[in-house]
């Protein structure tokens, strides 16, 4: 806790400034209630009645390009820093003059030119997003602040943790702004953690905690001030907790019977904008009649935006699948993207290395290609170089800034990853082993997979996340071993790559890292120490493009990452057979190319798809299905898939030899539909 004092009062422009936001803010916040209790409106919406004075006495210290990243109750917020007020009425009546073109609505308003990044209906989601855009602006150099606003519901969940040691460890200029409301939806704080205040744990992380009362602008101020500068000079964060009552229950029009009724009473007695208008009258700032006016004005500006949101369109057909990714081509099925060619790679000097080496050259390309791509993970930076040594070398010769080893905590290397990519960088974060993306899985699948379309294009997230599939390798068991891409697959938004050729693997990340969506790119570790020929210098392999590794007439395999090995092998067992089987290689699930696959079983009437991963329910099956619709009458036996037994992946050899596929079980159902 700081015992520096605060000012005692407020200068009157300042105090006027605020008294008119927290009415803004009052006015904004009622209507939308009211509309909702008429049914106008109909969404669930989170009051924020008693916390009006918190944004609003931190917007006068806030510039225009500070961000901001708030919470599904977080109108108060967006008021705050200035979004247009018909534009937050619109979003949240689904017009396409709302923030985000009616695709975020109340619990996703985007507006960059006002400096909200992210408004996330994830309880503590936005804590890590904030630290990329906290350690984009230190990056840059551009004195920008983040303000990231929370519920102390959000500090009991472990990006809470990660974020401020993060942040602290880094000195990033972020204020951690807890609204502490005394209720994380229905349970009392009291009653979900023994300790007396959030930022009494700020000791423990190093960095500086300052609790004040929530409903008085001159403390909120003077203590935002002291937090914002200190950011702001580079001296690092703040965890900065604004008690103020919540005035009604969790949601609009939920019960309050969880709460302290004589505490709910005595809140709604002497709410903050009452308490503070006497304030302003007391010390001769203002008259009741000059407030009457800001009031009435507030009033009046949320009518016109009402008034105009409700004559205004509602988005058309052909914005439901705009802004899944920056190119509507790359969604599987909806478009036919344009050819995609491989690049010419004739004439270029041949090297022979291994895939992992590849992947280095390729980080190392991006790396100086563009001042913007920084990798970031668990033990990248040298002296190790990264578990698998891909990174090698990269941080002793581009500097530890941008090749930035980081804590064991995947939901903040991530959530930094996606905030840095919002303020247009390209960071490139690894996660060790595929199974581990499931630690991360709320910031991949929620957030870096939406915040396009739910931002209605406003923003972009082009991170490229490395991770590897350690399966098949011998002994690593069943939290080591997965491949799950089929989690990604599923997840609009997210671009998967699999690669299982050295060159492929170079290509393909050099492609992925200039992309502008977010893409995880699947490296197989089986692969990873085989040497193999790949070309010299910088190319990329288009994602969206399959290989036909060797053709055929009487039967197609299917594959991707190590299993597109055993499928090549299984081929040429095959051809021993009379056998003459046509081998492709997806090396991209998302974009997909559909219409080589389509193609090829044509022309053989017969498929096996094959993948490391469980067969059931897996990518195969999709594949399938979608194959048997388009051929349905034409194909010469149903299509067949070889994946993994449905079991975790056992330790002991014996077994684990069992839940993998093999050419030799690729060439025995192959067999089977050709013979």
């Amino acid at each position: 806790m700081s015992d520096q004092a605060f000012p005692n009062a407020l200068p009157q422009v300042t105090a006027l400034s605020i008294y008119k936001t927290m009415t803004r803010i009052e006015a904004c916040d009622q209507r939308i209630q009211q509309l909702l209790a008429a049914g106008a409106l109909q969404f669930q919406y989170y009051p924020c009645g008693g916390q009006e004075a918190i944004p609003a006495s931190i917007a006068p210290l806030l510039n225009t390009d500070d961000q901001v990243v708030t919470t599904y109750r977080g109108v108060h917020d967006i008021v705050a820093k200035g979004t247009p007020m018909v534009e937050i009425i619109a979003e949240m009546m689904g017009k396409v003059n709302g923030t985000s073109k009616g695709k975020g609505g109340a619990m996703h308003l985007s507006d960059p030119n006002a400096g909200i990044m992210v408004t996330t209906g994830i309880v503590g989601a936005g804590l890590p997003i904030a630290n990329g855009l906290a350690l984009a602006a230190q990056l840059k150099g551009t004195g920008r602040v983040v303000v990231v606003n929370f519920g102390e519901g959000a500090s009991n969940i472990g990006s809470f943790n990660e974020s401020i040691n993060m942040a602290a460890l880094w000195d990033l200029p972020v204020v951690f702004l807890c609204q502490n409301n005394a209720y994380a939806e229905y349970t009392s704080f009291a009653e979900s953690t023994r300790s007396k205040s959030i930022a009494g744990r700020a000791a423990g992380y190093g960095l500086a905690g300052e609790t004040v009362d929530g409903t008085d602008p001159d403390a909120i101020h003077g203590a935002a001030k002291i937090a914002i500068d200190r950011a702001r000079s580079g001296k690092g964060p703040t965890l900065l907790e604004c008690n103020a009552y919540r005035l009604q229950g969790h949601s609009f029009g939920s019960e309050e019977d969880h709460m302290d009724q004589e505490e709910l009473a005595a809140a709604r007695a002497n709410p903050p904008i009452a308490k503070f208008r006497a304030a302003l009258i007391e010390r001769g700032d203002a008259t009741a009649a000059d407030l009457d006016a800001i009031e009435a004005a507030a009033k009046a500006e949320v009518e016109e935006a009402v008034e105009q949101s409700m004559a205004a369109d509602m988005p058309g057909e052909d914005e439901l699948y705009r802004d899944v990714f920056a190119d509507t081509a790359d969604i599987p099925y909806v478009g036919t993207a344009a050819a995609k060619a491989e690049p010419d790679l004739s004439g270029r000097a041949i090297q022979n290395i291994t895939m992992c080496q590849a992947i280095t050259e390729a980080l190392d390309l991006a790396l100086e290609k563009d001042p913007d791509v920084f990798l970031l993970g668990e033990d990248i930076a040298d002296p190790a170089g990264g578990v698998t040594k891909a990174t090698v070398g990269l941080s002793t010769k581009h500097g530890v800034d941008r090749v930035r080893a980081t804590p064991i905590s995947e939901q903040a290397i991530i959530g930094a990853a996606i905030g840095a990519s919002l303020s247009g960088m390209k960071p490139v974060p690894e996660i060790m082993i595929n199974d581990f993306t499931m630690v991360c899985m709320d910031q991949i699948a929620n957030h870096a997979a939406k915040l396009r379309y739910m931002s209605g294009g406003r923003t972009s997230v082009p991170i490229t996340i490395r991770t590897v599939t350690a399966g098949n390798i011998g002994n690593f068991a069943a939290q080591h071993s997965q491949s799950l891409e089929a989690f990604f697959t599923h997840t609009p938004g997210m671009k998967v790559v699999a690669p299982s050729t050295a060159a492929d693997a170079k290509g393909l990340l050099l492609a992925a890292i200039a992309d502008p969506d977010p893409v995880m790119v699947i490296e197989p570790m089986r692969c990873y120490y085989v040497p193999a020929e790949v070309p010299e210098g910088y190319y990329e392999i288009p994602l969206g493009k399959a290989a036909v590794r060797r053709e055929g007439k009487d039967v197609t395999l299917i594959s991707y990452g190590w299993a597109a090995v055993e499928a090549a092998a299984a081929a040429e067992a095959l051809a021993a057979d009379g056998i003459d089987a046509e081998v492709i290689d997806l090396r991209s699930l998302v974009p997909l190319d559909f219409a080589t696959c389509l193609a090829s079983v044509e022309k053989t009437g017969r498929a096996v798809i094959a993948h490391a991963a469980v067969e059931f329910g897996g990518f195969g099956a999709e594949l399938a299905a979608k194959l048997s619709e388009e051929l349905h009458g034409k194909l010469k036996a149903p299509i067949k898939r070889v994946g993994g037994t449905y079991t975790p992946v056992p330790f002991t050899p014996s077994l684990e030899s069992l839940h993998f596929l093999t050419s030799d079980r690729i060439k025995d159902v192959a067999q089977g539909i050709a013979g």
